[in-house]
C-alpha cells in the first residue's frame, strides 16, 4: 500500500521541484535586492527585495507542507 501511495505522489514531482527552485531563486534575488536597496537607501528596491524574500519563503513552505501531507507524524 505504501508503495502505491509513493507512486501516486511522484506525478507532483515537477510542481514541487518548480516551487523549490522558484522559492530559492526568489530568496536569493530578494536578498540581493534588499542589500542593494539598504546600501543605496532606496526604499523601492528594498521593498521589492523584501517581497521577493517573502514570496520565496512562502513557496518553500508550501512545498514542504505539500510533501508532508501524506506522512503521519506522531
Amino acid at each position: 500500500m505504501a508503495r502505491r501511495n509513493m507512486v501516486a505522489q511522484t506525478s507532483d514531482g515537477h510542481v514541487l521541484l518548480i516551487k523549490k527552485l522558484g522559492g530559492l531563486f526568489a530568496i536569493i534575488i530578494g536578498c540581493l535586492l534588499t542589500a542593494v536597496g539598504v546600501t543605496f537607501e532606496s526604499s523601492g528596491t528594498t521593498l521589492v527585495g523584501v517581497l521577493l524574500l517573502v514570496i520565496g519563503a512562502v513557496l518553500l513552505v508550501l512545498k514542504i507542507v505539500r510533501r508532508n501531507q501524506g506522512s503521519s507524524l506522531p
